[in-house]
């Protein structure tokens, strides 16, 4: 936070116009302070890194990146900043991806001017925030997720090393690209993915990335 203790953010949003409208929101409420504002990806990585904001407000569609792939930008990039992310469609698949993400706050632009400040004060104080108009994705993610564990109970036997393998194979990465991320060797992890296949009893050579890949979205709290 900045030194007279306000929440710092930074805008990401192609359009001046509305860049405009949500600053003097945002500003408008003395917990917050616009440090930055950019009105594409390229420029944002900078902005907030140089910044670094308590909070990030992306727009989903930018001239040379999805807001998505900015926010996974900035996590490589080791940004602190949570991410808010902004969007015009009510798009559920769109949506899970975000969450997926592990992104902290999802806002209609519709509905921007009556709940970004709030948003942004739920994030920033670790909390989640989700327009309630989507509500009805959350309760079909939520259950999904519910209908696989009672169609798969092996995913309570999975040990924390099995659940995070299990996450990156239904996030498409390969055996030796897991391996390099937890530094083990790819035979740790091929050993990891029998045990995975044996308790969630699943036959064949593909089987174990048919089922990840079907199932990204109920398998993205794993870890």
């Amino acid at each position: 936070m900045s030194p007279r203790g306000s929440i710092r953010v930074v805008i990401v949003d192609d359009h001046p116009l509305f860049r405009q409208g949500l600053r003097q929101a945002i500003e408008g409420d003395t917990r917050f302070e616009v440090v930055g504002e950019a009105g594409r990806g390229d420029a944002a990585v900078d902005i907030v890194l140089q910044q670094k904001p308590d909070v990030a407000v992306l727009d989903v569609n930018l001239p040379d990146m999805n807001g998505l792939e900015l926010a996974g930008r900035l996590k490589a990039k080791k940004a602190k900043a949570r991410v808010v992310i902004l969007t015009m469609l009510k798009d559920e698949q769109l949506f899970n991806q975000a969450l997926n993400l592990k992104i902290h706050g999802y806002v209609l632009k519709e509905n921007a001017a009556a709940e970004i400040l709030s948003c942004i004060a739920a994030i920033a104080e670790g909390e989640a925030y989700v327009s309630p108009s989507l509500t009805d994705f959350l309760l079909r993610r939520r259950g999904r997720t519910e209908e696989l564990a009672h169609k798969r109970p092996g995913l309570d036997d999975l040990t924390v090393a099995e659940r995070r393998i299990l996450k990156r194979i239904a996030a498409g990465k390969t055996t030796k690209e897991i391996a390099a991320e937890f530094f083990i060797s790819p035979r740790t992890v091929e050993s990891h993915r029998a045990n995975i296949c044996d308790k969630l009893s699943l036959t064949g050579s593909n089987r174990l990335l048919q089922f990840a890949l079907e199932h990204r979205d109920s398998l993205s709290h794993l870890d």
